[in-house]
């Protein structure tokens, strides 16, 4: 088990981004600067590491491996961590598993192998089951299935059926749509073993966490970890109106990580992570590339709008 013993999923759950140097090697200075702040953001509950946010597409299992140490070794004693499972085999993914749980992970979030799509999500549920019960096999930490919008979007019923015969399933990351997402939240959450939703629909978080979602994991939280912190203690206080109020602040950071093209989130991410003075430089790993001088100050308006700490003094800085 992870350090943090009996973990369950839910609150304000980060995902962090990882730094690189110019030659594209990870950057574990600033990496641990990164992951130190988000970790001291009080209120969240866990922080994640080697999900999209962290480029996990464009990182080996080796480079996994030593993000997760790095990770363990900087914040592990102080909140727990959760480990992304990234990888189209399912023995691949059990050997993941397997050494996020040797580490000291606290708790496993399981991507859809993309071994899936071409319609075997749909028509052959039986192969969701397969990569669960292989990944379930080589590890008691608790598993968070990543339930993405597209192709790879499990059914409700493999959901449920997969939390009825994996009970180490203790929640999925949901990027549904709002009517899909909402019957999710009441469905798995009045399973006689509920299964919590975490939100990652940051574009319209608010909305998310009124229709009753336990908690949110988020790349946006590499950023505003702390305004998200404040949305769900307003949402869980029944205060409306303080929420709307932190909603409409938060909007024009979201706003700007999300616009089209989708793919360029967590790039635009370090951009802002950069303004804020809180990483040197904003690289990422080809096929990502550099964002245009127009949108890099179009993001730092906005971290401004959004009132983010160190946002006003940055551009006065940069003015002079």
């Amino acid at each position: 088990m992870g350090r943090f013993k009996n973990f369950v999923p839910e609150g304000v759950i980060p995902a962090t981004l990882l730094a690189f140097n110019e030659d594209f090697s990870i950057n574990e200075a600033e990496t641990r600067r990164h992951l130190s702040y988000v970790a001291g953001v009080e209120g969240i509950s866990a922080v994640t590491v080697n999900g999209h946010s962290s480029e996990i597409h464009a990182c080996n299992f080796e480079e996994q491996t030593r993000i997760l140490d790095i990770t363990m070794d900087e914040i592990g004693d102080d909140v727990p961590v959760i480990a992304g499972v990234y990888a189209d085999g399912s023995h691949e993914a059990a050997r993941i598993a397997k050494m996020s749980e040797a580490a000291g992970a606290s708790a496993l979030l399981c991507f859809p192998p993309h071994s899936l799509g071409m319609g075997g999500v749909r028509h052959r549920p039986e192969m969701a089951h397969a990569h669960f019960n292989t990944i379930a096999a080589a590890t008691d930490l608790p598993l968070i299935v990543f339930q993405y919008s597209d192709e790879l979007a499990y059914s409700l019923d493999t959901l449920v059926t997969l939390s009825e015969t994996i009970p180490s399933m203790k929640a999925i990351k949901d990027w549904s749509p709002a009517q899909v997402h909402e019957r999710h939240i009441k469905v798995l959450q009045s399973l006689s073993r509920p299964i919590n939703v975490l939100s990652t629909n940051s574009a319209w978080m608010m909305s998310s966490l009124v229709m009753g979602a336990k908690g949110l994991l988020s790349g946006a939280g590499s950023v505003i970890a702390d305004v998200q912190v404040e949305l769900f203690q307003a949402v869980q206080a029944q205060d409306l109106a303080r929420a709307q109020e932190i909603s409409e602040r938060m909007w024009h950071a979201t706003n700007a990580f999300y616009s089209d093209p989708f793919g360029d989130m967590h790039n635009r991410m370090k951009e802002a992570l950069v303004h804020l003075g809180r990483q040197d430089k904003a690289v990422v790993r080809p096929p990502l590339v550099k964002l245009t001088d127009a949108e890099i100050s179009g993001i730092g308006e906005a971290v401004v709008a959004a009132g983010l700490p160190g946002a006003a003094d940055a551009t006065r800085e940069a003015a002079e």
